[in-house]
Formats: structure tokens, C-alpha cells, sequence
């Protein structure tokens, strides 16, 4: 069995603070616990019957998991130029996903660090005008590929937040978010054990999870934190822009509509302080 593992650092135990991941001391200690975590849900796959696990770091640069320390059965996918974003390197032949450290969308709750995709420029995310965070759009995803969701970990308000897409998947908690920037942490050794513990767990009843499937063509709907964000993205002559911040596109499948989902991002992120501001050749 092949388990695909989209690995974040912002529902990492630990993690309280957007402080704590750009400050290089406390960032390497963070990549290093990121590691440990994923390392526990590499560990509950196997023990559950994974012949075969690909990791996909996703967080900023996506390149923080530290592959000296990484569980040496898996594979890893890391750096930033890539066209499927966090899911680089899932396809068909998956037989499920998992989320490890993964967070709470913009807007949603008190979710620690709490943001869609890139917090720069989006508000806001939907999928045939569903309001989705990360992991909801990539198990949307993933059931394009035939590849069902069975893990998630994260703090609690994250947790309950997906629950309601996907009230079958095996989560732990790894914190309690008090605050968008506060938690009630719990230590690492505990939630590597729950994590190990129910990896394997949904891997063993793996037969019982389905893809989250979108049938026909997908509507996409974005609403950025600027109006410049906005505009540049309406570049590419499929983007409707339907109000000063939002726009607006329709896909064939999910696949494709994903794939033009982070064009736009990647546009709307060069646009945030003016497209070529600091080119002079």
C-alpha cells in the first residue's frame, strides 16, 4: 500500500506562535520537531501495512523537514518550484493521504496561525461555494486521483474544522488553540505515541474510507486581502474578477482547477507590493 503524506508545521506540537517560525533559533527547533511528527506518522503506516510512503513538505519554501532525520523508508518531495503545490508527487497509484501538522483556514476559528495557502493575499477559498481550508481543497484533490483521506493532525479547533468535511478520518490533537497566537501545548513524546497510534489505525481500516470526490466541471472562488492581488490575476483570460477583491474560474476537473487555483496565487503573491517593482533590467 502507498500512503502519501502532506506534512505542515503550523499544527506541529510546539508550535504557539508565528514568531517562533521565523526566528532562526526557534525555526530550527521547529524543523526538527516537524520532522519527529512526520517521522510518528511514517512509523504508524508501516506498522499498519504501508509498503511504500512519499512525503510532501508544505510548509512556506517547502523545505524545512530535514531529511538526515527523516525516517529513512520514506521518500521525500521538498522545494518550492512545484505545479501541484503541497500535493507534488501524489497521482492514481496512492491508496490513501494523510495530513500531518496541518491548520485551520483564514477566518475559520481561533485555529492557531490560522491562514489558506498564503497568508500574504488570500481571504478566502471555495470550492463550488464551500468555504475550504488547505486540507479540505487537498483531499478534494486527492479524490480526483482516487486517493481517500484517512489522517489528520493538528490542534483542535483545526481538527473539529475538517471533521465537518471529513467526519471519518482518523485525527489527534496536538494542542489546544487558545488563541490564534497561544496554545495549550502537549508534549511531543505524547502526540508522536496518539500519532503513531492512529496512522496505523487508519491504515488497518483503510477499506472504509472513500474518496472525497467532486464530479464534472469546478468552480473556483477567491477573495484576496488586495484589489492589485486581484487584478494581475485576471492575466489569464479563464479569471472573471466579480468584485474588487474576488474572482472567479471553472475548471474541467479538480486536478486542473487546482493547478490554476496556485497560478493564481503565485500571481496574486508577485502582485502584492506591484508585478517587476524591483526590475530595472
Amino acid at each position: 500500500m502507498k500512503v502519501f503524506i502532506s506534512a505542515d508545521i503550523e499544527g506541529i506540537s510546539g508550535v504557539a506562535t508565528n514568531q517562533q517560525l521565523k526566528t532562526d533559533a526557534e525555526y530550527q527547533r521547529f524543523r526538527k520537531l516537524m520532522t519527529s511528527e512526520v517521522n510518528a506518522a511514517i512509523e504508524g503506516a508501516f506498522n499498519g501495512g504501508a509498503t511504500e510512503v512519499v512525503v510532501a513538505d508544505g510548509h512556506g519554501n517547502m523545505s524545512n523537514i530535514l531529511i538526515e532525520d527523516l525516517d529513512s523508508r520514506a521518500r521525500l518531495v521538498s522545494g518550492s518550484n512545484r505545479v501541484m503545490c503541497q500535493l507534488e508527487g501524489l497521482d492514481n497509484t496512492f491508496d490513501a493521504i494523510m495530513f500531518v501538522g496541518h491548520h485551520g483556514r483564514e477566518g475559520g476559528s481561533d485555529a492557531i496561525i490560522s491562514h489558506t495557502l498564503a497568508g500574504i493575499c488570500v481571504n478566502e477559498m471555495k470550492i463550488g461555494g464551500k468555504v475550504v481550508g488547505e486540507t479540505e481543497m487537498n483531499a478534494f484533490v486527492a479524490g480526483g486521483f482516487g486517493v481517500p483521506a484517512v489522517f489528520i493532525s493538528g490542534d483542535d479547533a483545526y481538527v473539529k474544522e475538517v471533521k465537518e468535511t471529513l467526519p471519518d478520518v482518523e485525527a489527534v490533537v496536538v494542542k489546544r488553540a487558545v488563541d490564534r497566537f497561544a496554545a495549550e501545548l502537549i508534549h511531543p513524546d505524547v502526540t508522536h505515541k496518539e500519532i503513531r497510534e492512529k496512522a496505523e489505525s487508519a491504515m488497518k481500516k483503510i477499506s472504509s474510507f472513500q474518496p472525497l470526490a467532486l464530479d464534472g466541471p469546478v468552480t473556483f472562488e477567491i477573495e484576496f486581502k488586495g484589489s492589485q492581488q486581484a487584478k494581475m490575476t485576471t492575466t489569464l483570460p479563464t479569471v472573471k474578477q466579480i468584485s474588487p477583491k474576488r474572482i472567479q474560474f471553472t475548471c474541467d476537473d479538480i486536478i486542473t482547477a487546482y493547478k490554476h487555483m496556485w497560478g493564481c496565487v503565485i500571481i496574486a503573491i508577485t502582485a502584492t507590493n506591484g508585478v517587476l517593482g524591483n526590475v530595472n533590467a
